[in-house]
């Protein structure tokens, strides 16, 4: 996959594409990631990027001649143009996975107080991240192309990504690791048991216990099973 990000701060991705996951998905090919400064596009003798708003009101508008002529530059065929903005729809797994099947990705990251309307005509996607504002959308494209790397073939074990959070449509089971007891708290016995049936179904029943107290909202949408009904009536008399 290709990812190419329009930013006005490159320097800011510097400690993301070299770190973890990311930078051993680039070394491997998996995904070619590329920053994009759009001031270089501005035919401003003092590179300027942005203007007040027609109209009047507070801030600078980000002008579209830099942003659209630095997207022309590496739009193709297989380009999706994804815009990070409070207004667009709050990335969630399913979209994540949706974007992991596609060739290229374009990311424009905004800053300042907004974006000339115009900029809207040649993006296929507005995507955020949550409803709150950020000074910019650099962070916020990072988290999508996080995101999106961890699920492309080869950047993790496929079973590490199919029992995360919202993979299955549930919150993740716990997880345990060494020392057996730390504190006087110990490890479940059923997860040094060794029977993997036992585990799985506990597994699961946490699963279920933890999306019920934490995000129910999610088991609105989620199909359960004869065995996980049960489960739930159970979670929710113990509850």
């Amino acid at each position: 996959m290709k990812i190419d990000i329009l930013s006005l701060f490159p320097e800011m991705f510097d400690g993301f594409l070299n770190t973890s996951i990311i930078k051993r998905a680039i070394d491997k090919n998996i995904v070619d990631i590329q920053i994009h400064n759009f001031r270089d596009f501005s035919l401003d003798k003092h590179k300027h990027v942005d203007d007040y708003p027609y109209g009047g009101g507070q801030g600078m508008v980000l002008m579209c001649q830099p942003i659209i002529d630095c997207l022309k530059s590496l739009t193709n065929d297989d380009a999706l143009v994804i815009l990070m903005s409070p207004q667009g729809i709050t990335l969630k797994h399913q979209v994540a996975k949706e974007l992991s099947v596609s060739k290229h990705l374009i990311i424009i990251c905004g800053h300042y107080e907004g974006f000339d309307e115009r900029i809207r005509d040649y993006v296929d996607l507005e995507l955020s991240i949550g409803d709150y504002v950020l000074t910019g959308g650099e962070l916020g494209s990072m988290v999508v192309c996080d995101a999106v790397t961890r699920l492309l073939d080869g950047a993790i074990r496929q079973e590490s990504h199919d029992d995360d959070s919202f993979a299955q449509g549930l919150l993740e089971y716990p997880q345990y690791t060494r020392p057996v007891e730390y504190d006087g708290n110990k490890v479940p016995d059923v997860l040094l048991s060794g029977h993997h049936k036992n585990i799985a179904q506990w597994r699961k029943y946490q699963s279920l216990k933890k999306t019920y107290m934490k995000r129910p909202d999610l088991l609105e949408n989620y199909s359960l099973s004869e065995e996980e009904t049960k489960m739930l009536n159970e979670i929710k008399k113990k509850c």
